[in-house]
């Protein structure tokens, strides 16, 4: 089939022109169409980016596939183990660089640090051997606590002179008692010996101190009779508690005053002593018509109520007669108790009934205790507990123990406190050691 349009024959290859004239309508074909133009944008592809630049970087291979020229130097080299030795060359010291200065305040501070550590190491010493010839010497159980005061210590033992010395020693025994704590200050101490560990001994040119007699030491040493002692006013010690005697525990109450014995003891005067036998009856130790064993009011009126204890009182005469009852009235109360009702209610009856001293009836009629509400037992140990053997029991006496070698040391004020009985110490001239 032809095709409707017509097919320019073909010239030959070597007959074409290079530039074949342009026609008008090759001017308008689309080929000369401005290329700015919307219409010929969209026809013409425009040209990647990314290609232009992957054309201007270099290729990723050219490094790695060229030659470095020093490798090939290296590789002709002949091998050759490393060398692990220090450099010829010396470290340079730190300290070098210090200024001259700086190194003389190093070397005060480091001479003066030694020094220091002798002076205390000396201290110690000197401490530790004097509380072992103060524990020898006086006989304690524990070695004292001795602290040398001043610093520098070694030019002290130059000069063979000590500004203060501290001595604490726990649990003195004096007589019966312990006490809790012995601490002095001593000054103007001259020791005795050329060197450290050459001395000997000492002179103590002045002390003072104090003594401490701990309540809860006596609560504790004394707590056989189960006594608590508390301190009242400046002077005044009270002691309440409980007295074991016969099988029978007794309240006891009783007041001491402390005062300075001399000059190296503490006495107690103890005063308003008694024992009280439950609510029946009060031991008072003593002489006087108000000592001895009384029945309490309560105990008397239990006395008055009571037909039968009555009776056993007004029977025997010399008891009737202490109570101030005739006669005639004593025959008819122990046949009447109407009779006996008169005689024992009234108040006199129950005073005169307190007055009695029932260790004196014991004496001729033991039997009439008992049917009383007494044990007799009781009596025979109330009455062997006089004024001395109680207040022996209760007493917070002490003396200070004798201190060897020269001097004196003498109690200069006793004083009560609340934690016990504090006295002051005074001496001058103690000498210690050979």
């Amino acid at each position: 089939m032809r095709s409707p349009h017509r097919i320019a024959p073909e010239s030959p290859p070597g007959n074409q022109p290079e530039n074949p004239p342009e026609t008008d309508a090759d001017i308008t074909s689309p080929r000369h169409a401005d290329v700015t133009s919307p219409r010929h944008a969209d026809v013409t592809s425009p040209r990647n980016p990314y290609e232009e630049l992957a054309a201007l970087a270099p290729h990723p291979l050219e490094e790695f596939l060229q030659e470095d020229p020093a490798d090939g130097a290296d590789a002709e080299a002949p091998w050759q183990p490393p060398n692990h030795r220090r450099g010829s060359r010396r470290r340079r010291n730190r300290f070098a660089g210090l200024p001259l200065a700086a190194k003389v305040l190093v070397a005060l501070a480091v001479g003066a640090a030694f020094l220091v550590l002798a002076d205390r190491w000396a201290l110690l010493y000197a401490e530790h051997e004097a509380a072992d010839k103060l524990k020898e010497q006086l006989g304690l159980s524990a070695a004292p606590e001795v602290d040398i005061e001043g610093f520098p210590f070694l030019t002290q033992v130059l000069d063979q002179r000590l500004d203060e010395v501290k001595v604490t020693v726990p649990d003195v025994a004096a007589d019966r008692v312990s006490l809790a704590k012995v601490s002095a200050t001593a000054t103007d101490v001259t020791m005795k010996g050329d060197g450290l560990t050459s001395l000997h001994g000492a002179v103590i040119g002045r002390m003072r101190g104090e003594v401490l007699l701990s309540f809860d030491d006596l609560n504790r040493e004394l707590g056989a009779s189960q006594v608590t002692f508390t301190g009242h006013g400046r002077d005044q010690v009270h002691a309440r508690g409980t007295l074991p005697v016969a099988g029978h525990d007794l309240k006891v109450r009783a007041d001491a005053r402390i005062e300075r014995d001399g000059d190296r003891g503490v006495a107690t005067d103890i005063d308003r002593m008694r024992l009280g036998i439950g609510d029946m009856a009060t031991y008072r130790p003593g002489p006087r018509a108000s000592e001895g064993l009384h029945l309490s009011r309560k105990g008397a009126r239990r006395v008055a109520d009571e037909s039968a204890k009555a009776k056993a009182l007004l029977a025997v005469p010399t008891i009737a007669k202490r109570l101030g009852v005739p006669d005639d009235a004593v025959r008819e109360a122990l046949r009447s108790d109407a009779r006996l009702n008169d005689v024992t209610g009234s108040p006199q009856f129950v005073d005169d009934v307190m007055r009695l001293n029932l260790i004196d009836v014991a004496m001729g009629h033991p039997a009439l205790l008992k049917r009383l509400g007494l044990d007799p037992a009781l009596l025979r140990g109330l009455s062997e507990l006089t004024r001395p053997v109680l207040a022996d029991r209760l007493t917070l006496a002490f003396e200070l123990p004798e201190l060897p070698g020269d001097g004196s040391v003498r109690l200069a004020d006793v004083k009560v406190r609340k934690d016990g009985i504090r006295a002051e110490l005074e001496g001058s001239g103690l000498a210690f050691g050979r």
